[in-house]
Protein backbone atom coordinates (compact mmCIF):
# COMPACT_ATOMS: atom_id res chain seq x y z
CA UNK A 1 0.00 0.00 0.00
CA UNK A 2 1.42 3.36 -1.05
CA UNK A 3 0.28 6.56 0.67
CA UNK A 4 0.13 9.59 -1.63
CA UNK A 5 -1.55 12.97 -1.76
CA UNK A 6 -3.57 13.01 -4.99
CA UNK A 7 -5.26 16.26 -5.98
CA UNK A 8 -5.00 17.47 -2.40
CA UNK A 9 -6.47 14.36 -0.75
CA UNK A 10 -4.66 11.62 1.17
CA UNK A 11 -4.97 8.34 -0.74
CA UNK A 12 -3.72 4.80 -0.32
CA UNK A 13 -3.18 2.81 -3.50
CA UNK A 14 -2.00 -0.75 -4.00
CA UNK A 15 -0.10 -2.23 -6.92
CA UNK A 16 1.14 1.20 -7.97
CA UNK A 17 4.81 2.05 -8.38
CA UNK A 18 4.94 4.49 -11.32
CA UNK A 19 2.95 7.43 -12.65
CA UNK A 20 1.62 5.20 -15.47
CA UNK A 21 0.37 2.64 -12.95
CA UNK A 22 -1.31 5.39 -10.91
CA UNK A 23 -3.14 6.62 -14.01
CA UNK A 24 -4.22 3.05 -14.78
CA UNK A 25 -5.42 2.66 -11.16
CA UNK A 26 -7.71 5.66 -11.68
CA UNK A 27 -8.58 4.52 -15.24
CA UNK A 28 -7.10 7.69 -16.71
CA UNK A 29 -4.37 6.13 -18.86
CA UNK A 30 -6.10 7.03 -22.15
CA UNK A 31 -7.12 10.58 -21.22
CA UNK A 32 -5.51 13.84 -22.26
CA UNK A 33 -4.02 15.14 -19.03
CA UNK A 34 -1.10 16.69 -17.22
CA UNK A 35 0.57 15.12 -14.19
CA UNK A 36 2.47 17.17 -11.65
CA UNK A 37 4.64 15.29 -9.16
CA UNK A 38 5.90 17.26 -6.17
CA UNK A 39 5.31 20.53 -8.06
CA UNK A 40 7.14 19.39 -11.22
CA UNK A 41 5.37 18.57 -14.47
CA UNK A 42 6.06 14.98 -15.57
CA UNK A 43 6.75 14.50 -19.27
CA UNK A 44 4.14 12.19 -20.81
CA UNK A 45 6.91 9.96 -22.24
CA UNK A 46 8.31 9.42 -18.74
CA UNK A 47 5.11 8.14 -17.06
CA UNK A 48 6.32 4.53 -17.26
CA UNK A 49 9.70 5.27 -15.69
CA UNK A 50 8.89 7.87 -13.02
CA UNK A 51 8.55 6.03 -9.72
CA UNK A 52 6.33 7.18 -6.88
CA UNK A 53 7.41 7.30 -3.24
CA UNK A 54 5.32 7.37 -0.07
CA UNK A 55 4.20 10.91 0.68
CA UNK A 56 4.53 12.17 -2.91
CA UNK A 57 2.13 14.91 -3.93
CA UNK A 58 0.48 14.22 -7.26
CA UNK A 59 -1.82 16.57 -9.16
CA UNK A 60 -3.70 15.11 -12.11
CA UNK A 61 -5.40 17.62 -14.37
CA UNK A 62 -7.47 16.26 -17.21
CA UNK A 63 -9.12 18.28 -19.91
CA UNK A 64 -12.80 18.27 -20.72
CA UNK A 65 -13.93 19.44 -24.13
CA UNK A 66 -16.91 21.68 -24.54
CA UNK A 67 -18.28 24.46 -26.55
Amino acid sequence: MLKLVVNGEDREVSGVATVAELLAFYKLENKILVVELNRNIVDRHAYESVELQAGDQVEIVHFVGGG
